[in-house]
C-alpha cells in the first residue's frame, strides 16, 4: 500500500544532511468507528495537542475515534547519520505509534532517535519565556517582570514599574528558544546507502471518527401496525485531527476494537452542506469481513478537510423493506434497573405510573426483506410523506449499535398521541413469616384513534426473583427472568383492562 499525507506536505531535511523530494506522495488512512452520534457538538469539544498518549490524562474533551495514517514518500538520503524533520504533521498524533521505514533499504536504514515537538508559538508562551528579559513596549526597551490575567508588569530604564492590561504594542527581539510554528517530527536516521529511498511513515492520530447516518422513509402498509421503509445509508466522517487528507485512500473499520485508554465522551454529528458533484457514478464502498470486524474500502480517492464533517454514501438505498409499527406501554419502566438485594415488600412501591405509550419501528435486516447487509453503528432518522403537499416530515430518530445481517432492528421514534395507558395496584398481601406476597395489577389501555391498533403491555416483575403469575384474564408471554408481555388489539375508541395476579416467594 502506498500513502501520502497532505498535511505532512512540507518535509524539511536539516542542512547538509538530506534533501526531500515532493514527488511520489500518497496518503492512506483507516478510520475506526468509536464515536456515538448525538451527544456534544464538536466545536465545544476539542483535542489538546501533545496529550495523545493513551496513558496521559486529558485536560479537555477530545473527539472520540482515531485513524491510522500511512504515507509513502521518496527521499534522497546521505550515507551515514543525519536528521530528517517532518513539519505539518497531525497536531493530535500519538508519538508512541510513529514508525519510519525505508522500503528501499529496510535493513540498512534505521531510526536512532525520534522527537515529537508540539510546543507551538503563542503570545502567552513568548511572554513566559521572556520574564526577566528585555522586550519592547512601543519604541521603549523594558524588562518584563511578570505576566498574569492578561496583563503584565515591566520596568523601564529609570526603575519605574508599570502594569499594563493587555499586550498591545509588545514586540520581542527574536523568537524564544524551544517554540515552533507547527508540530514537528524529528528523526535521527542512519542510512546504509546514499541516494533515493522510498520511505513509509505510519502513525495513529486522534480527533478522527466516523459513524453511519441512516435516512429512512416510512410508508403506511395494509393496516395501522405495518408499513414499508426506504433505507438510505451515509458515512459521516468527523475530522478534527489538525490535518487535511487530500486524494486519500480511505478505509473504515466497523466494530468494537479494544484500545488501552480511557473512554471518550461521544460527539454530536454536524451535517455538512457539501455535495458530491460528479459526471458519472463513482466507485463506492466495498464491504468485507476483516478479523472479527467489518472493513469498508472506498473505491476512489477522497479529500477529508480538517475541521469538517464529510458524508459519503455507504450503500445504495433499499426500497420497500417491510416494517412493523409497535406500540409499547410499560408502566413499570422506572423499576427496570432495580436490583434484587432483598424482596421488596413495601405495598406502596409501584403505585404511580406513566401514561405514555412508546412507538417503535421493527424490521429485519434480512436479504429477503431487501437488506441483509452489516449495519455499522449510527443514527437513524425517519421521515414520512405528507400526501397533502408531497413533502417529507420528520417523525423521529434513534441510535443503533453495530447490527449484523439477519438480525432485527428496533427503532424508538417517540410517544403515541392518541393511545394512552394506566397502571394501578388493586390488591396486595404479604406474609413475611411464610415468605410469600401476592400483588394484583390492572393495566388499562385506551385507543382514541380512528383506526384499530395493537399494543404491547410490558410489565417488570421487580419485587423479587422468584415469581409466578397465578391468575390473569389475558394471555401473556415471558420475555426474560423479570419481564412479561401482554398483547391486546384495540378498536377505535376502545378501552381494555388487563388484570393479573403475581405471587412472589423467597
Amino acid at each position: 500500500m502506498r500513502s501520502s499525507i497532505p498535511f505532512i506536505a512540507a518535509l524539511v531535511l536539516s542542512a547538509g544532511a538530506a534533501a526531500a523530494q515532493d514527488a511520489d506522495q500518497h496518503t492512506a488512512l483507516t478510520i475506526y468507528s468509536t464515536a456515538s452520534p448525538g451527544a456534544i457538538p464538536p466545536e465545544l469539544y476539542r483535542p489538546v495537542p501533545g496529550q495523545n498518549n493513551p496513558y496521559y490524562p486529558q485536560r479537555y474533551g477530545q473527539v472520540p475515534g482515531y485513524a491510522v495514517i500511512k504515507q509513502d514518500r521518496r527521499l534522497t538520503l546521505d550515507r551515514g547519520t543525519q536528521q530528517v524533520e517532518f513539519t505539518d504533521v497531525a497536531a493530535y498524533l500519538d508519538p508512541t505509534t510513529v514508525q519510519f521505514t525505508s522500503l528501499t533499504d529496510p535493513e540498512g536504514t534505521v531510526v536512532v532517535e525520534q522527537d515529537y515537538r508540539f510546543d507551538l508559538l503563542s503570545m502567552d508562551k513568548m511572554l513566559q519565556r521572556y520574564i526577566g528579559q528585555q522586550i519592547f513596549v512601543g519604541s521603549a526597551a523594558v524588562t518584563l517582570m511578570s505576566v498574569s490575567g492578561g496583563g503584565m508588569l515591566y520596568q523601564d530604564d529609570s526603575g519605574r514599574i508599570t502594569f499594563q492590561q493587555g499586550y498591545g504594542g509588545v514586540a520581542f527581539p527574536k523568537l524564544a528558544d524551544g517554540l515552533i510554528l507547527e508540530p514537528t517530527l524529528l528523526w535521527t536516521l542512519h542510512a546504509g546507502r546514499a541516494g533515493a529511498h522510498d520511505t513509509r511513515i505510519t502513525y495513529q492520530t486522534s480527533g478522527v471518527s466516523w459513524w453511519a447516518d441512516y435516512n429512512l422513509v416510512f410508508a403506511d402498509g395494509r393496516d395501522e401496525n405495518s408499513g414499508t421503509l426506504d433505507v438510505g445509508a451515509w458515512v459521516s466522517i468527523l475530522n478534527q485531527s489538525g490535518g487535511t487528507y487530500e486524494n486519500a485512500k480511505l478505509k473504515l473499520v466497523a466494530g468494537d476494537v479494544h484500545r488501552a485508554q480511557p473512554k471518550m465522551v461521544a460527539e454530536r454529528m454536524m451535517r455538512s452542506d457539501e455535495a458530491l458533484g460528479v459526471q458519472a457514478i463513482p466507485a463506492g464502498f466495498q464491504e468485507q469481513s476483516f478479523f472479527e470486524y467489518h472493513l469498508y474500502t472506498l473505491g476512489r480517492p477522497t479529500t477529508i478537510p480538517d475541521n469538517s464533517t464529510k458524508q459519503i454514501e455507504l450503500f445504495e438505498p433499499a426500497r420497500g423493506v417491510p416494517v412493523d409499527k409497535v406500540l409499547v406501554y410499560d408502566g413499570t419502566a422506572q423499576f427496570s434497573n432495580w436490583g434484587y438485594g432483598r424482596a421488596l415488600t413495601d405495598r406502596n412501591l409501584g403505585g404511580q405510573s406513566d401514561s405514555k405509550v412508546e412507538v417503535y419501528l421493527r424490521f429485519d435486516n434480512a436479504e429477503d426483506a431487501g437488506l441483509g447487509v452489516p449495519l455499522p453503528s449510527g443514527r437513524i432518522r425517519v421521515s414520512k410523506l405528507d400526501p397533502a403537499d408531497g413533502s417529507l416530515e420528520f417523525i423521529g430518530e434513534d441510535i443503533i449499535d453495530h447490527t449484523p445481517r439477519e438480525e432485527e432492528v428496533l427503532i424508538k421514534l417517540g410517544n403515541a398521541f392518541d393511545v394512552v395507558g394506566e397502571r394501578k395496584q388493586v390488591d396486595f398481601r404479604v406474609d413475611t413469616s411464610r415468605r410469600v406476597m401476592e400483588e394484583t395489577i390492572e393495566v388499562t389501555l385506551r385507543n382514541r384513534k380512528e383506526s384499530p391498533v395493537e399494543v404491547i403491555a410490558q410489565e417488570q416483575l421487580y419485587r423479587w426473583v422468584n415469581w409466578e403469575i397465578i391468575k390473569t384474564d389475558t394471555a401473556w408471554k415471558k420475555e426474560d427472568s423479570r419481564r412479561v408481555r401482554f398483547t391486546v388489539k384495540l378498536e377505535p375508541d376502545e378501552e381494555r383492562t388487563i388484570r393479573y395476579t403475581v405471587r412472589y416467594t423467597w
